[in-house]
């Protein structure tokens, strides 16, 4: 019998895409001898889904992740067995076992989706010492800080893997406020801001299905990018996992080539009225769905690129280029409804920065299909 009472590797969030990318890479890691040890999982919503797959996660054997794609010419195809996670948690009905295991932690991980750092007028400093957990992410991990805090535990190392440029710091500056709003006491809002390491890291791999009740299909691409920080324990050591002094790279060639690729297309399907199940490869074979891309990509993007310098705008014409591959990858079914979920805050975090960096270093830019969704807004 697994003990699983002191796992190091506490995450928030059971989706597809952390099962086939954080936890995949410590799976790897520790048949290496190179993963910090096993994983809780807490789920912060109270779905029966969520029930169901909580559920799952307890079952002994792990879970399947299957890689499906191409990588360095050759086709891949194969499963891969994810044995990393040994608990799971749901905040709702297993409040005071999560509580033990975020004092219990090293490392703390998040990916929460697209509205997850959004507070809630129903959480209130009363949480702090209570038996019931907050309703947002941030309020539930400021309780669990705080409860870390009164119990003397070791410096933590927090990971926060949304899709939000400088993810760390933007959720410790979050936490922090959070914190003198519900006018905890001075010594714990320091212990927040330096007893805790928050890291900016970025996450980069499609996961297109979910397999049920857990497990996903994944491409083979991965990125796991990490900001250096001092003190920093990191959960694992794993060939797709980079540590860098600079994350501002990594992150503007992801977010306004891959990401705001996904959300173009994503904006044509719905101005189209394209069918419910069409993915990105079937928009990447549409003719003028490909021609809009294109053009977008080397007439709006990449001179933004060019603009930061040589170096830059190579890298990223060699990033697009792997994009194309993978946004053409026959093995996954990555549906445009999907990625057209939270579709107006995609719009302002994947578009809207590649406008303002434009007006600042190449004003002449037109730039007329991002300027007419961004004033749209993603309405439809």
């Amino acid at each position: 019998m697994i003990d699983t009472t002191h796992n190091p590797i506490l995450q928030f969030g059971t989706s597809r895409f952390l099962q086939a990318h954080a936890d995949l890479f410590v799976s790897e890691a520790a048949e290496a001898g190179q993963a910090l040890g096993k994983i809780t999982i807490v789920q912060t919503t109270g779905s029966a889904q969520g029930a169901a797959r909580v559920a799952a996660f307890r079952q002994p054997g792990g879970y399947p992740v299957r890689i499906r794609g191409w990588q360095d010419g050759a086709q891949v195809d194969d499963e891969r067995r994810v044995h990393a996670v040994t608990q799971a948690w749901q905040t709702g009905s297993d409040w005071p076992q999560v509580r033990a295991a975020a004092v219990a932690a090293r490392v703390m991980l998040s990916n929460t989706g697209d509205t997850g750092y959004q507070l809630s007028d129903a959480d209130h400093a009363g949480l702090l010492d209570g038996e019931v957990a907050p309703r947002s992410f941030p309020a539930k991990l400021l309780v669990l800080l705080h409860g870390r805090y009164l119990a003397g535990a070791a410096p933590l190392t927090i990971y926060p893997c949304e899709l939000v440029v400088d993810n760390g710091t933007v959720l410790r500056e979050l936490i922090v406020k959070l914190a003198r709003e519900w006018q905890c006491d001075a010594a714990f809002v320091t212990y927040l801001e330096t007893g805790c390491v928050w890291i900016n890291s970025l996450v980069d791999r499609i996961v297109s299905e979910a397999m049920e009740p857990i497990g996903a299909v994944a491409e083979p691409y991965a990125l796991w990018a990490i900001e250096a920080q001092a003190g920093m324990v990191l959960p694992c050591s794993h060939p797709q996992l980079v540590v860098t002094a600079s994350l501002r790279e990594y992150e503007q060639r992801k977010l306004f080539l891959l990401n705001l690729g996904h959300t173009f297309l994503a904006q044509l399907w719905l101005d189209q009225g394209s069918p419910a199940s069409m993915t990105v490869r079937q928009a990447m074979q549409d003719a003028a769905m490909l021609a809009a891309l294109e053009s977008l990509w080397q007439d709006e993007v990449l001179p933004v690129f060019a603009a930061m310098g040589t170096r830059e705008g190579e890298a990223a014409a060699a990033y697009l280029a792997q994009v194309k591959e993978r946004f053409n990858n026959p093995f996954l079914a990555h549906r445009l409804a999907d990625i057209a979920q939270n579709h107006g805050e995609k719009i302002r975090r994947r578009m809207a920065p590649v406008v303002a960096l434009a007006e600042q270093l190449c004003p002449i830019l037109a730039q007329p299909q991002l300027r007419a969704i961004i004033a749209a807004g993603g309405q439809k």
